[in-house]
């Protein structure tokens, strides 16, 4: 019965109502115990009599069961496996234990969840009702909320339920929320009545009410307790109100008013983990419990029947299972570890071992770290932390219940789980004497504090690990100054030259195999050292050697931002073409996620180097929206530092600032040093767009020197007269330069060094020989906004020599290449210079991409490229029938009615060529 809730009803049907109306709906109900979300949800099942309807109710008890939760809903739709691509089919496959595979990435189940059910939904709309999600197993919450956030035009909705205030139900946050309260004075007192049957005297009910404080949990029990004479106002009231305790003091003194044998059925229930009647059936015949005759009507209130076995409210079996002594809970898990098949249910078994063990015991130990080792191949690493965390406490030997506490460690720190791994961490450690041991430890101690964001501490720590362990393990050590360098990278300069300058200290034999760590490594302190011959050598090895690598090795991540830096030092566009096009494409065949959101973050920034804005803009949204989709919210300052350099390099002065001075405040605070020299690099662009020479250099010398600031600063200190600033920037970059041997390499130090030869009218040959040469390799290169730089620059050199026909040439090829690529403000540059060589040039808007959204764009060249709405969906993780609505805008924005004519409706429309698209 739902009295009072009108505000509640009123949201719930707004869902129904979209999920009708072939769209969809998500919502959060979230409350403390007893308020009223169980019965929220009932009404919502009871109005969807045209919808298929799945439900799950999280417990407890198989929180540590990966995937559970995940299993039990999607079990109405599972006869539509066989039909989904196949990386989604062997991830869901694997997770449930189907097939044998490596583990799954969990984001790539969670795209195999959202194809499962939207497919269902094409005959019928779905309704997945999700109760208790506090006690969902952790991996099967984000693989939900993931699915929730990708859910568009497709039928579907999604109702979750949980508890004010639990951390588990973090990967929910985002999705829309509804705060369940308590009941008001009226809506109570009329559920009471309902409840107990009978008119109740209002001081009667008055009272009740307000100890209540409106949870219709408590309302309901205490009226079904009120006698008649209570009810009536004949007879007082008990002191204290039986609810004023915790509400299963009611529960347990229902079930200690059972027989025992009653009791110990119950208490049976209550430690099961999967409601299977066969296997509590068994367990209780084994205690010498006959299920038919201990099982009375009294029962029926707190337990249903029906399969599943489940209590009625998750207070109830709190207060079954607690009612009993240990002994008897210990009793009763140890006859449903016997009822548990070893074979089919090893993991429910050794659970049900250990919490029927008495004292540390190594065989149920041992059993629980193989459960772990299961669980982890499923993907499911929170359930295998806390499989080897019970492993490590009934671990007899301390050097072993230390290293499953490190290994339980290093599983939580995969989960995601930063605050966890910290813990444990803490707790091995007191134990810890082997030098390696400890800087294991230390090791993932820095890991966890970088994936929380902490990176200048992070980046301390895993140097005083690398430290720890270099006299002990030297590979160890160069691995874990590897997880430093990447950590340092975000600090900026300075700490990166800390990491490298330990370097070589941690050398290896001479003899020794390079690995590729070693190779970047030993690249990377080669140029700090200015060996730049050595340095570039050592990196374009390290490049090449991932580039070549088919499959990508599945450690990709801890290479990815190191590679992809020294990609950027050697200028290589072509290892930044399979970065976009093989890299990108097969870690979202992986699905591998977190390490596609690094690459896509590289991509956005390679793009506005090609002067690919357009394409640019569909990647930082695609990166946004996997970060929120996905919880890591980690790069999200960094797709917003993309973002501003798109901004600034197109001349878009008030939008630029307005985000710079809401970016730096917070990069500051937290010592990102990465994303405060972006927001400046970024404004450095702007200002020299604009002409403005000397706030340009003031930011530039403020960013620090990096190569793809080089140009800007010798740009800036020519132009603002500080030819000693220009000279040091030049410096910088012609040894670096030289050794990549890259066509855009040799273009930017030819471009250099033709500004700088401006200034003396003594070599305007040489100046002019520069101007030509860095026109002649950058024309090689794909970093068009460059080159057309180079043909401005070298227009306005020839017009101060009073060669206007020379001048116009140069000038209006830069002004049709900026134009076209949409960099207003250097556009205006090379017409006004065009201008004053008596040329003229058109004054016209830059074409735009507004017209289509980002994810529109993106939709629209994967079909125009020939994919299908499936290919689209399963590389955009999203739904078809998500792609199908945004094709159906798409035609309707670009005035097309088949597919075919999508690729010739771009190109009218985008003057920027697409590159292509890799659809494998």
């Amino acid at each position: 019965m739902l009295v009072g809730r009108a505000d509640e009803i009123a949201a719930l049907d707004h869902t129904l109502t979209a999920v009708r109306g072939a769209v969809s709906g998500v919502l959060v109900l979230r409350g403390p115990a007893g308020i009223g979300k169980t019965a929220l949800l009932d009404w919502a099942a009871g109005r969807a009599g045209d919808m298929q309807v799945a439900r799950v109710v999280g417990v407890e008890s198989e929180m540590n069961l990966g995937f559970a939760g995940l299993h039990q809903l999607l079990v109405p739709f599972l006869g539509g496996v066989g039909r989904l691509p196949p990386p989604q089919r062997t991830a869901l496959s694997s997770a449930f234990g189907m097939v044998q595979g490596s583990a799954p990435d969990r984001f790539l189940v969670g795209l195999a969840t959202l194809t499962l059910i939207t497919e269902a939904a094409v005959k019928r709309p779905v309704l997945c009702l999700v109760d208790d999600a506090q006690w969902l197993d952790r991996v099967s919450i984000e693989v939900l909320g993931f699915a929730g956030r990708r859910l568009f035009a497709d039928r579907v909705g999604m109702i979750f339920a949980g508890r004010d205030g639990e951390r588990w139900i973090n990967p929910l946050d985002g999705l829309a929320q509804l705060a369940v309260g308590p009941l008001g004075d009226d809506a109570a007192l009329e559920l009471l009545a309902a409840a107990a049957g009978r008119p109740v005297d209002q001081r009667a009910g008055n009272r009740v009410v307000a100890q209540a404080a409106g949870n219709p949990l408590a309302l309901v029990e205490f009226g079904g307790e009120l006698t008649a004479a209570e009810a009536a106002g004949t007879a007082p009231l008990a002191e204290p109100l039986r609810f004023s305790r915790r509400l299963d003091d009611l529960y347990q003194s229902r079930v200690r008013a059972l027989p025992p044998a009653a009791q110990q059925l119950l208490l049976v229930v209550a430690a099961d983990q999967t409601g299977d009647a066969g296997k509590i059936r068994e367990a209780a015949g084994k205690l010498g419990i006959d299920p038919e005759l201990a099982w009375l009507p009294a029962m029926e209130q707190l337990v249903s029947r029906q399969a599943p076995v489940r209590f009625r409210h998750p207070l109830m079996r709190s207060a079954a299972y607690y009612a009993a002594s240990a002994d008897a809970r210990r009793q009763a898990h140890e006859a449903l570890a016997a009822a548990c098949d070893p074979v089919r249910d090893p993991d429910q078994r050794a659970w049900h071992l250990a919490e029927a063990a008495q004292q540390p015991d190594e065989q149920v130990a041992a059993e629980l770290e193989r459960s772990a080792e299961r669980a982890r191949g499923r993907g499911g690493w929170a359930s295998g932390a806390a499989f080897l965390e019970r492993s490590a406490e009934l671990t007899p030997e301390a050097p072993e219940r230390t290293r499953r506490l490190l290994e339980a460690a290093e599983a939580r720190f995969v989960a995601g789980e930063a605050p966890a791994v910290l813990d444990l961490v803490e707790r091995a450690t007191p134990r810890l004497a082997d030098p390696v041991a400890l800087a294991q430890a230390r090791r993932l101690r820095g890991l966890s504090l970088y994936a929380a964001g902490d990176v200048a501490q992070a980046a301390t720590v895993l140097l005083d690990a690398a430290a720890m362990t270099g006299a002990h393990d030297r590979r160890l050590a160069r691995d874990i100054l590897l997880d430093a360098l990447v950590a340092a990278h975000f600090t900026g300069p300075t700490g990166t030259a800390r990491v490298l300058d330990t370097v070589a200290a941690a050398r290896l034999p001479d003899d020794a195999s390079p690995t590729l760590t070693d190779l970047l490594l030993d690249g990377f302190a080669a140029l700090r050292a200015e060996r730049h011959a050595d340095g570039t050598a050592l990196l374009r090895r390290a490049v090449g050697r991932l580039s070549s690598e088919r499959p990508l090795p599945d450690d990709v991540l801890r290479y990815f931002l190191p590679v992809s830096m020294a990609a950027s030092m050697l200028f290589d566009d072509s290892a930044w073409h399979e970065l976009e096009h093989r890299w990108v494409g097969e870690l979202r065949r992986r699905g591998a996620l977190a390490v596609m959101l690094v690459a896509l973050v590289s991509v956005a920034y390679n793009q506005m180097e090609e002067g690919r804005f357009a394409d640019a803009e569909v990647t930082i949204a695609e990166g946004r929206a996997l970060s929120e989709a996905t919880g890591f919210r980690a790069h999200l300052g960094l797709f917003a530092c993309a973002e501003l350099t798109g901004l600034a390099r197109r001349g878009r002065e008030a939008d630029a600032r307005a985000l710079a001075w809401q970016l730096l405040p917070a990069f500051v605070a937290r010592g990102y040093g990465l994303g405060v020299y972006r927001v400046r690099s970024a404004l450095c662009q702007l200002e020299i767009g604009l002409g403005n020479y000397d706030e340009a250099l003031r930011i530039s010398l403020e960013s620090g020197l990096r190569a793809g600031s080089v140009v800007d600063l010798i740009e800036a200190g020519t132009r603002s007269g500080d030819r000693a600033a220009a000279t040091a920037a030049l410096d910088s970059l012609a040894p670096v330069a030289a050794a990549a041997g890259t066509p855009a390499a040799l273009g930017w130090l030819a471009l250099g060094r033709a500004m700088l030869a401006d200034d003396d009218g003594a070599t305007g040959g040489t100046a002019e020989a520069g101007y030509q040469l860095a026109i002649e390799h950058l024309g090689r290169s794909r970093h068009v906004p460059v080159s057309a730089r180079a043909r401005l620059l070298y227009g306005e050199w020839l017009r101060r020599r009073r060669r206007p026909r020379d001048a116009r040439e140069q000038l209006s090829a830069a002004w049709e290449m900026f134009t076209g690529l949409g960099m207003a403000a250097f556009a205006e540059r090379a017409r006004a210079e065009l201008r004053a060589t008596g040329g003229h040039a058109r004054k016209r808007t830059a074409p735009s991409a507004a017209e289509l959204t980002p994810q529109e764009l993106q939709i629209a060249r994967l079909a125009g490229a020939g994919a299908s709405n499936g290919e689209i969906a399963a590389r955009l993780f999203i739904s078809a029938s998500t792609v199908d609505y945004h094709l159906r805008k798409v035609f309707r924005k670009l005035g097309i009615t088949t597919r075919v004519r999508i690729g010739q409706a771009l190109s009218e429309r985008y003057e920027v060529p697409d590159p292509g698209q890799d659809l494998r």
